[in-house]
C-alpha cells in the first residue's frame, strides 16, 4: 500500500520506519530537510521536503494515490487542516492525525478525522499500571475511552451469575475463561472462583467492577 507519513520527528520517523518494514511503500514529509536524519540508515522510503500543504509537494508525495495518510506533526491546527484535505479532497481512504496538545482534542474532531492523542493515551495508562495492578488492560478502543480488562472473579463470587455482578453498571462482560477455555457470558452464565473475566469499560465502569469484587461494596 502507498503511505504518506506527514512530520518526521521522533514520532513520524518511527512511524515511517514501521510502515517501510510491514512492505508498504512510504513516503514522509517534512518541511526540513534535516528532519530525515531522525530516519534509521537502511529506510528506503520517499524523502519529500517542501512546504507540505503546497499542491506540487503533496503530489510528489503521491497524495493523489495515497492508501493512507499519517498527520504527525507537532502542530495541532497543521494535522488537521492536511488531514481534512487528505480526506476530502484527495479521498485518501485511511486518514489518521496525531493530537499533540489534549486541549486542542476539539479541533480534529470538529473534521470528523480519526485521531491518536498519545499524550491522553499514554497518561491513563500509565495511571493505571501505577496504580490498579490487579486489574491489567489488554486492549484499548480509540485513545483509551474504552478498554478491555481482565479480573480474576474471587471466592466471594462463586456460585453467581454475570448478571448480578453486571446488572446497571458501566461494563459489559465480553469473555469468561475457566481451565483455559473461554465462552461468551450471558446474564445467566454462572462464575466460578479462580475464573477470567473480560470486560469492556470505561475507567469508571473498571473502578466499580473493582470495588465489586474486592468487596468494598455490596451488591
Amino acid at each position: 500500500m502507498n503511505m504518506i507519513v506527514v512530520g518526521c520527528g521522533r514520532m513520524g520517523s518511527e512511524l515511517a520506519y514501521r510502515l517501510f518494514l510491514m512492505g508498504h511503500h512510504v513516503a514522509v514529509m517534512d518541511i526540513q530537510g534535516a528532519a530525515f536524519n531522525n530516519l534509521p540508515p537502511d529506510f528506503r522510503g520517499h524523502k519529500v521536503e517542501g512546504e507540505i500543504l503546497a499542491r506540487d509537494v503533496l503530489h510528489r508525495a503521491g497524495i493523489e494515490t495515497a492508501d493512507g495518510l499519517a498527520a504527525v506533526t507537532n502542530s495541532d491546527a497543521f494535522n488537521a487542516v492536511i488531514g481534512h484535505i487528505a480526506s476530502s479532497i484527495y479521498h485518501v481512504r485511511n486518514v489518521v492525525v496525531r493530537n499533540y496538545d489534549p486541549r486542542w482534542r476539539s479541533l480534529h474532531d470538529a473534521f470528523g478525522l480519526q485521531v491518536i492523542s498519545s499524550s491522553s493515551w499514554g497518561a491513563q495508562r500509565i495511571a493505571e499500571m501505577v496504580s490498579e495492578s490487579s486489574f491489567p488492560a489488554v486492549f484499548s478502543a480509540g485513545n483509551g475511552e474504552i478498554e478491555i480488562y481482565e479480573a480474576n472473579i474471587p471466592a466471594e463470587w462463586d456460585g453467581k451469575t454475570i448478571g448480578d455482578l453486571a446488572a446497571g453498571r458501566q461494563f459489559v462482560p465480553v469473555a469468561l475463561t475457566r481451565t483455559g477455555r473461554a465462552e461468551l457470558p450471558t446474564p445467566q452464565t454462572l462464575m466460578a472462583a479462580g475464573d477470567v473475566l473480560h470486560v469492556s469499560a470505561t475507567l469508571e465502569g473498571i473502578q466499580s467492577l473493582r470495588a465489586l469484587l474486592t468487596g468494598q461494596v455490596e451488591v
